[in-house]
């Protein structure tokens, strides 16, 4: 019972945090961190040349985008799901 309330104090508190930064910043967009690298990169060191580039391909639009990564978020908690799953399951058979 109290970790129930302690989780829930935690979601309330994250979920409180979220929108009060929406809140306080209407109009931002959230970058990620490849576009802040690179400003920083260019900064330090303006003469900079990428040892390669990336394998070109941009998704068609930023719904495409969140696509790919939802299914890459939710084919990682599958694999992390099944893995954790498959062990305690595999001790408890041994007892």
């Amino acid at each position: 019972m109290k970790l129930e309330y302690i989780v829930g104090i935690v979601v309330l508190l994250f979920a409180v945090q979220f929108f009060y930064g929406i809140a306080a910043n209407p109009g931002s967009e959230f970058g990620g961190a490849d576009g802040q690298a690179e400003d920083v990169i260019a900064e330090v060191s303006p003469g900079y040349e990428p040892w390669f580039e990336g394998i070109g391909f941009e998704p068609p639009g930023g719904e495409t985008e969140s696509l790919l990564f939802a299914l890459q978020a939710a084919f990682g908690a599958v694999v992390i799901g099944y893995t954790i799953g498959f062990y305690k399951g595999k001790g408890e058979s041994n007892n």
